[in-house]
């Protein structure tokens, strides 16, 4: 288990991540998700020993890492602008991590690099930023690590790849109970892989918790009422997060519980009431809204 107690980091006079505490469990995927300059890259490097807190812990199974060559053996970290050896080759990057992890898999490398079509000899340099990206996930995977830190893992990968390497994280965690940590912005990307989510906002954390269980506790409706005065009067008794209306339709976020906000609704005698489906970029919405987040300037 990753766990973080209290971590605050701060550059100058900017805090970049503020008292942040949160546990990644194994064999799980935890999207670390937020918006831009929330602190998750900060909480990456921190999580990886790049940079030691100003205050509070992390370890790793209860270790520290900053400076232990050992629990850092645990985690392959794939930054967001990953960095490779100037005029150096894949094979000259795997040989490298080769030393590094006892666990390194040289014939998985050669085997993913094949399926990926990368030239395992030509020179990193003329590699498009795509190209760049697949190998330092083939490294990742390859390393045979315990975590794998992403930090915007499929920027710059076309939806092919996206779902492939998707896969090969599915299939790791299945074989080896490997547990990726990915921290993106694109939310429909982190929908349909991650267990656990933990929202970071202004280098704070909104939520940590089980994706199952944030969805049971935000709820999306579509209500048609006889009367518009019915609607303020139900903003006084559910805790709406969101609300729109496009002709007499009202579509509208609530925090609660479902059947209770159901019995609520149907008090009112509504024309017409139904559950929908909530996407993860809704519930970061509704929650960072909460916060004080004004995402009305950013989208129409």
């Amino acid at each position: 288990m990753i766990k973080a107690e209290e971590v605050s980091k701060s550059f100058g006079k900017i805090r970049a991540v503020d008292r942040v505490s949160l546990d990644i469990e194994e064999g799980k995927v935890f999207g670390l998700i937020g918006t831009n300059g929330a602190g998750k890259s900060t909480f990456l490097r921190l999580a990886a020993g790049v940079m030691k807190p100003d205050k509070g812990r992390i370890t790793i199974d209860g270790r520290e890492i900053f400076e232990e060559p050992e629990v850092k053996a645990s985690f392959f970290y794939i930054s967001d602008d990953a960095y490779f050896f100037p005029n150096s080759t894949p094979n000259e990057m795997a040989d490298f991590y080769r030393r590094l992890y006892p666990a390194f898999n040289y014939l998985r490398y050669v085997r993913l690099m094949e399926d990926f079509s990368l030239d395992r000899k030509r020179k990193i340099r003329t590699f498009s930023k795509g190209m760049k990206k697949q190998l330092s996930i083939i490294l990742g995977l390859s390393a045979g690590t315990k975590y794998i830190y992403c930090d915007e893992t499929f920027d710059g990968l076309d939806p092919v790849m996206r779902q492939g390497v998707k896969s090969l994280f599915a299939s790791d965690m299945t074989e080896r109970n490997l547990t990726p940590v990915i921290a993106s912005h694109n939310l429909r990307e982190l929908e349909d892989i991650c267990d656990t989510v933990g929202l970071l906002h202004k280098g704070g954390i909104l939520l940590s918790r089980d994706l199952d269980s944030v969805k049971a506790g935000i709820h999306k409706l579509h209500c048609i009422f006889k009367d518009e005065g019915i609607f303020e009067d139900l903003k006084k008794e559910l805790d709406i997060l969101l609300s729109e209306k496009r002709g007499s339709l009202f579509t509208i976020t609530v925090k609660g519980n479902e059947s209770e906000i159901l019995e609520r609704i149907r008090a009112k005698d509504p024309v017409f009431a139904e559950i929908l489906p909530l996407s993860l970029e809704e519930i970061f919405i509704s929650e960072t809204g909460v916060e004080g987040y004004d995402i009305k300037k950013f989208i129409s």
